[in-house]
């Protein structure tokens, strides 16, 4: 079958007679075929270049400017490994034929088409008049668009072809092979923005796993809808959940990235009702900078805004910090709340401060950072062994998985804090008084 898939694909032969190539960091080859590159010179897919990968992270890591055009360059190279690898399996090309298998690869191409700038703490704070961003993807993928139009003329595939991957919509097991090749525990994207982003932070955490033992290991679950991979990928996909771990304690949730993000988050909730959100999703990044700091002008937000994205850099300092084994009852009044009432409660927490201190604390003065209801995705795969024909949990066979796992892995890298402008935080250094206030305002 990977003979077939070859002379029907030709992204996997060019991949396969290194012809056609873009490069991309580190090393990476991607095809880069006339009809790939159709896809890739549409305003759509440009706009990308506008729109870094991880936000507000450059702030404490200088070098993470790089964009969702090169991430998705790299999860479309991911997608042809993984068909390469996968093509072998017969229980695979029994599921994916030809054209979905360029489904995946469209789909691979395009699914962070909907994502705007600073989308992710946008998304976290789960407004009511904010979609998702592979909801938003449908605006760039309309029938009068390009994109839409160069998808069905140079691929023979339907938008809503690729729409029904990123947003699942129908439930046959061929699109539920393929969204599991998209986004789940050893998904094309985690292969690459773990890889990626630590490249870009100059950390080694996100790269120190097996990226292609892992994917030499792939096969199809037990139930023949998903991945799974051989007893030879095991350290591989080991040393993935904790370069993923890792890269969540020490970069995502950075505490300097957290005071940035929670800045940004708060002031945008101020301000988002007085925006064009439609237009707003559809800016570039500078263009998103600036219409923020243009409508934050002569607010409570301003100071936010400008600390974050002026032209001096002033980020809120930490004040009290909690997890499940540190400040315990803070933690558990604080974690999983809608960011709302995380406002509410930074409202009162203020106003218990002024009273405690004596002064007067305004109320964006004092931020609440927590781990959001929506939990991350737990990294669950199956091991098969070939000899005795039997899949097993990796949580059940690896010490190092089942030990992760024995607590949240939100619990375990995403923390409470209290942030408080400069200033203030040098006047609060008793962190029993904050966390008797905390207590207080959360009654």
């Amino acid at each position: 079958m990977t003979r077939f898939l070859l002379s029907e694909i030709p992204e996997l032969s060019n991949l396969e007679a290194g012809r056609g190539l873009v490069r991309i960091p580190v090393e990476q080859d991607v095809p880069f075929t006339p009809r790939v590159r159709a896809l890739v010179d549409t305003a759509e897919f440009q706009r990308l270049h506008h729109v870094t990968q991880l936000g507000l992270t450059s702030r404490v890591y200088p070098g993470a400017t790089h964009t969702r055009f090169e991430h998705a360059l790299g999860v479309f190279h991911n997608a042809l490994k993984y068909l390469w690898q996968l093509a072998k399996d017969d229980r695979f090309t029994a599921v994916v034929d030809v054209h979905t298998a360029e489904v995946l690869m469209a789909a691979a191409l395009l699914h962070d088409l909907g994502h705007w700038p600073f989308c992710h703490p946008i998304e976290d704070m789960d407004l009511d008049s904010v979609p998702h961003h592979e909801e938003f993807a449908a605006e760039f993928l309309a029938p009068h668009r390009e994109l839409a139009q160069v998808l069905k003329s140079e691929w023979n595939i339907e938008a809503d072809e690729v729409l029904d991957v990123l947003v699942p919509k129908t439930n046959a097991p061929r699109l539920r092979m393929v969204r599991s090749i998209l986004s789940g525990p050893i998904d094309i994207d985690k292969m690459d923005y773990l890889d990626r982003d630590s490249l870009h932070c100059g950390v080694p955490y996100g790269r120190n796993f097996d990226r292609s033992r892992l994917m030499q290991s792939l096969v199809v679950n037990a139930s023949g809808d998903g991945l799974a991979i051989t007893a030879k990928g095991r350290t591989a996909a080991e040393l993935m959940v904790f370069a993923r771990y890792v890269m969540f304690s020490e970069v995502y949730w950075h505490h300097a990235v957290r005071s940035a993000t929670t800045m940004f988050a708060r002031a945008f909730y101020d301000l988002h009702r007085d925006l064009d959100l439609r237009a707003f999703f559809q800016q570039s990044e500078f263009e998103t900078i600036a219409a923020l700091r243009a409508q934050a002008r002569g607010t409570s937000s301003e100071r936010l805004v400008e600390g974050v994205f002026g032209p001096k850099r002033r980020l809120d300092k930490r004040v009290l910090e909690c997890s499940p084994f540190q400040q315990t009852d803070v933690y558990e009044r604080l974690a999983r709340r809608p960011f709302r009432e995380l406002v509410d409660v930074s409202r009162r927490l203020a106003a218990e401060l002024s009273r405690a201190t004596g002064s007067t604390i305004a109320e964006t003065d004092i931020l609440i950072d927590a781990p959001p209801p929506r939990p991350e995705v737990e990294f669950k795969v199956e091991i098969y062994y070939p000899k005795e024909r039997v899949f097993r949990p990796l949580a059940q066979v690896s010490p190092v998985v089942a030990s992760l796992s024995k607590t949240r892995f939100d619990d375990s890298v995403k923390r409470v804090r209290i942030f408080a402008e400069p200033d203030l935080a040098r006047r609060l250094k008793d962190t029993r008084l904050v966390a008797e206030c905390v207590l207080r305002a959360t009654r």
